[in-house]
């Protein structure tokens, strides 16, 4: 590893303990690169800026989780509803792929959710909301058209999207061990797509 390389790990390295002891907002760039046994100057160099250094630490974690993410929600949208049955277990491999790249980097992503207030990250888990409720309401409207005399119920998809959301925030939070995590959510996944299936739509009149 040349010596820039090896630089730009030692600040990375002392970020994630700064970050996650104080948070984005109150952890002090000096205190970093003193850590790292570098100047303030090494930071800008690298990173730009504070953001920017906070980026290099969740910037690949996130992307990661969220390509998984993206190519289910597409996966999805070539659900056939006039012959779609669900049944458990439909989902596992979703869950399979995207725990172990959520636990990979399980201590980055805390620093997403936790540790971002007053970073340009800090609404990442709304932006990700809004994404998931973009994705179903043209499944939702797939759904709605397979169904005579339904129609979307806006509130109910809007609210589906925040509650699967939480639930995998909810879960990485607070589950430490990645095999547990894998095994609590599989029936959750279950319970929310039956659940999404049942009140997505209302009565047309």
């Amino acid at each position: 590893m040349n010596e820039n390389l090896e630089n730009r790990q030692k600040l990375i390295d002392c970020a994630k303990k700064e970050f996650m002891e104080k948070g984005f907002s109150k952890a002090s760039l000096r205190k970093i690169s003193a850590d790292a046994g570098l100047t303030t100057g090494a930071i800008y160099f690298f990173f730009k800026d504070k953001n920017g250094l906070f980026g290099a630490i969740v910037d690949e974690p996130l992307n990661k989780v969220m390509q998984i993410v993206m190519t289910h929600y597409s996966a999805e949208q070539q659900e056939d509803f006039s012959v779609y049955e669900q049944s458990s277990g439909d989902h596992d491999e979703f869950a399979e792929q995207l725990i172990p790249a959520m636990y990979e980097n399980r201590d980055a992503l805390l620093l997403l959710l936790e540790k971002s207030a007053g970073s340009r990250y800090e609404d990442t888990v709304d932006k990700i909301i809004n994404l998931t409720d973009q994705a179903y309401a043209e499944l939702a409207k797939k759904y709605a058209a397979s169904c005579p005399g339904k129609k979307v119920d806006e509130y109910m998809l809007h609210w589906f999207s925040h509650v699967q959301i939480n639930a995998f925030v909810h879960l990485i939070t607070h589950e430490p061990d990645e095999k547990k995590a894998l095994k609590h959510i599989k029936p959750i996944i279950d319970y929310m797509v039956k659940e999404w299936i049942e009140l997505t739509l209302e009565d047309d009149v």
